[in-house]
């Protein structure tokens, strides 16, 4: 607990080695973070985070696809029982007080819309497309034509699935490939929660891709979380049990290695307490539905999955975490000077939305 706390207490619970006797894994969370800023100044914890970051290891392509496979690949049922109907894997948009989590996903997608500016006929490529769901957005509202690229074989299936039975085959295509592979050019470019995949060793070559797959006109919208403080290492009992070779950003980060690509930076956005939301969601709907997971994997499974919808939210409403949304182009007036387009267009594809479909529960 000691020289590694994060991990001693995954497991511990995990294993129910952990019992809480009064109040919830929550409240034992929340009180846990009260005092991380003490934990992470503590001098074995600095040199613990200093030395992970150090052996991080590049995510290749071939442990790139095992890394995505370890958790997007399982089974598609245990995602049904906690996100929303669009299966939006991600942070959502909370624009109201008591908002559905199915409405508000439903806003992340149309905010991320607004800010691409797309027109009819768009060419738009998808960078970690996950179930579809926002590409197939992207072609109804926008009648654009999208290229979603993924290395989860399942999300692949799916995804393709949903575009055959929705019509869209001819303006929404999937393939199984990695970022670096792509080519041809696109007037747009959209990426939701896949930088945290990416490594640090490889975000000039995201970027320096972002660059030279954006045309002249284009524009890009990078979605990811972040920290707010300097650049750290990863978190082991997540590395070890949730997202193997995944990590976090710095803005600092991310910003030099834009520089380097020679692109604009036309808007950076910080959305503080949506995940954190977002995952409270996630969390009580999996409870609610958590006979079901233990007959899909069994206890020690639901025991790990609840501790990291749990510790995740406290770490966004407690810890250092938040999401970044970059906009990014080549030319400085490739988007309006101001940021009224985003709200007009999000009222105006709001008021375009069915009362049914706007409200539904």
């Amino acid at each position: 607990m000691v020289f590694n706390p994060s991990l001693a207490l995954g497991e511990a619970y995990m294993d129910g080695k952990l019992t809480i006797e009064e109040g919830s894994l929550q409240d034992l969370l929340h009180l846990l973070f009260q005092g991380l800023d003490a934990l992470d100044g503590h001098p074995v914890q600095r040199a613990r985070a200093k030395f992970a970051r150090g052996q991080s290891q590049r995510n290749h392509r071939r442990r790139s696809q095992r890394n995505v496979a370890h958790h997007y690949d399982l089974a598609g049922a245990l995602y049904d029982l906690f996100l929303d109907q669009d299966r939006q894997y991600s942070c959502a948009y909370f624009t109201d007080a008591g908002q559905t989590l199915d409405d508000a996903q439903a806003a992340k997608k149309r905010h991320i819309a607004a800010k691409l500016l797309l027109e009819p006929g768009c060419e738009v490529l998808d960078i970690g497309s996950g179930w579809g769901g926002l590409a197939l957005e992207l072609a109804q509202s926008a009648n654009a034509n999208v290229t979603g690229i993924t290395l989860s074989t399942e999300q692949l299936a799916a995804a393709g699935a949903r575009a055959e039975a929705a019509g869209l085959s001819h303006q929404v295509r999937f393939e199984l490939k990695d970022y670096r592979e792509t080519e041809g050019t696109f007037d747009r470019i959209v990426s939701v929660g896949m930088f945290e995949h990416v490594g640090p060793q490889d975000y000039s070559t995201f970027f320096q891709t972002v660059g030279s797959r954006l045309k002249p006109d284009g524009v890009a919208l990078i979605h990811s979380i972040g920290r707010m403080e300097p650049p750290g290492g990863a978190d082991p009992w997540i590395s070890k049990y949730i997202f193997p070779g995944g990590y976090i950003p710095a803005l600092s980060e991310m910003i030099a290695t834009v520089e380097k690509a020679g692109l604009w930076i036309t808007d950076i956005e910080i959305l503080r307490v949506h995940y954190a939301e977002t995952l409270r969601h996630w969390h009580d709907r999996f409870q609610e539905r958590r006979a079901q997971a233990a007959e899909i994997y069994d206890e020690r499974f639901c025991r790990m999955w609840e501790f990291y919808l749990a510790a995740c939210e406290m770490l966004f409403r407690e810890g250092p975490l938040m999401v970044f949304q970059l906009q990014l182009a080549h030319r400085r007036d490739a988007v309006p000077l101001t940021r009224d387009y985003i709200t007009d267009h999000e009222r105006q594809a709001l008021a375009d939305v069915p009362e049914n479909v706007r409200h539904r529960a």
